[in-house]
């Protein structure tokens, strides 16, 4: 597939785009207190109240795109020679967009690539000049058409040219496609695949030594999700709000799977966070795990895992579809210092409404609360590598900010809530239209990126004491 430049006309609007969020960010300064700089006491950045419901406190906006009107989801991004690029799904476009953030100030969208029709491509990684972009089938309480042809697995893509991506493989599952994966260079892509015959996502590791016949070489899964198979308990009653996996199963991988040496640590859902060794990619074998559901709520029970192993912990957390209905979520720190036996240091703590805000808590103000994503990629060398500060989008509540120097008390320093969308571009939320940050990632400059179902990206900085 090709890329589409953009015209001139388009160009054009960027301009007024970038001279609006100028504007924005002006009016901003002069509504309150700016924001701590710094060096100066994280606990005492001042509540920063911009337009249409936005609240910041030690974090500024830098810029912002509308992504020609294609909300994004998942993000990556890139430094090729003096450019950066960031490359995103996107939520009700199929296909994938690049956007030049080398000026933060005044990003651009310079390419659109179409995707195949009626086809889910939210998520996308990439090392060096690889892509790796999932297709899946559509939800209908998405949009999606269960009877519609669709594609599904992943798409690779040589991506040298970094504004003009060349399609060279294409991996099946046979089933439902793959949700969120993992490409951390190499030979093997780490994938959360709906194959045909299992009840939600398994793992499958992807053999790309030759991009244009990626191989499956291993699979695992809990057992009791292959049809017919013994193993998962009774599952709960299907949930009208369900995501991320299509055939509604509590136990399923979410992803991304994340490799660290021979050991793999998936987010499994209701099965909690479970350690594999890959030592052998033929036969990957259980380690250990972690259950989170109960008390955390089930769907979802673990949505994410990132795991740090130079300080021998993990960050885990779930993803709350029930518009604050059901059990809590969490985002929490593990000890991985024994891969065989994880257990709970400590729990992120609950976003709190900014002052003077028309909501008591964010579980009551509409849509999806609770967290969602980290900064992920931490095996890409132009991402921001995990230090004392862990960046979390939060849907309802923006952008949160925590100082995880003290494992055992994680706090937050910083935030971003940005303003309600003014249009409704797809289904979701189904109720209030109100933000509802999806994805979050930080390049090694410190630029922030956050993506919304209903909105552009803003491009932010954290302006407290590192």
């Amino acid at each position: 597939m090709a890329a589409e430049r953009m015209n001139p006309e388009v160009s054009r609007r960027h301009v007024m785009r970038a001279s609006l969020t100028a504007a924005s960010a002006l009016a901003m300064s002069q509504a309150g207190a700016t924001p701590a700089r710094a060096g100066t006491d994280p606990g005492a950045g001042a509540v920063v109240a911009g337009p249409g419901g936005q609240f910041a406190r030690n974090v500024e906006l830098v810029g912002y795109t509308d992504m020609d009107h294609r909300p994004a989801f998942k993000m990556a991004v890139r430094n090729v020679r003096d450019r950066w690029y960031l490359y995103t799904g996107h939520f009700w476009d199929s296909g994938w967009s690049v956007v030049d953030v080398t000026d933060p100030r005044r990003p651009e969208v310079v390419a659109f690539v179409p995707g195949p029709k009626d086809t889910w491509t939210l998520q996308v990684d990439l090392h060096g000049d690889i892509m790796v972009t999932a297709l899946e089938q559509i939800f209908p309480n998405f949009g999606g058409d269960p009877q519609a042809p669709f594609e599904e697995g992943i798409y690779l893509w040589d991506i040298k040219n970094p504004v003009k991506p060349r399609r060279i493989g294409h991996y099946t599952t046979g089933g439902t496609g793959t949700h969120r994966n993992l490409y951390p260079g190499g030979r093997y892509v780490h994938v959360a695949a709906g194959a045909k015959g299992f009840r939600g996502n398994i793992y499958t590791i992807v053999d790309i030594a030759d991009p244009a016949r990626p191989t499956e070489v291993g699979r695992w899964w809990v057992p009791g999700q292959r049809d017919g198979e013994d193993g998962v308990p009774e599952p709960e009653p299907l949930h009208t709000h369900g995501f991320c996996c299509a055939n509604g199963a509590d136990v399923s991988l979410h992803g991304p799977p994340y490799v660290v040496g021979d050991l793999a640590y998936l987010p499994y859902g209701a099965a909690g966070l479970i350690v594999l060794d890959i030592s052998d990619v033929t036969a990957p074998a259980p380690v250990g795990g972690l259950n989170f559901s109960p008390p955390f709520h089930s769907r979802f029970g673990v949505h994410g895992v990132l795991p740090i192993p130079d300080r021998k912990i993990a960050f885990a957390n779930s993803e709350d579809v029930s518009y604050g209905k059901g059990a809590a979520p969490h985002a929490s720190i593990v000890d991985i210092s024994d891969p065989a036996n994880p257990w709970l240091l400590s729990l992120l703590p609950t976003p709190e409404p900014p002052p003077g805000a028309p909501y008591a808590d964010f579980s009551s103000r509409g849509g999806w609360s609770g967290p969602h994503n980290i900064n992920h990629h931490q095996h890409h060398p132009d991402v921001q590598k995990q230090g004392d500060l862990l960046y979390v989008a939060h849907f309802n509540a923006g952008l949160r900010i925590y100082d995880v120097s003290n494992v055992r008390l994680p706090r937050e320093v910083g935030y971003f809530v940005p303003s309600d969308p003014s249009r409704r571009y797809g289904p979701m939320p189904e109720d209030r239209l109100v933000a509802q940050t999806e994805d979050v990632v930080v390049d090694r400059r410190g630029y922030i990126y956050v993506s919304d179902k209903n909105q552009g990206v803003h491009i932010l900085r954290y302006t407290g004491r590192v």
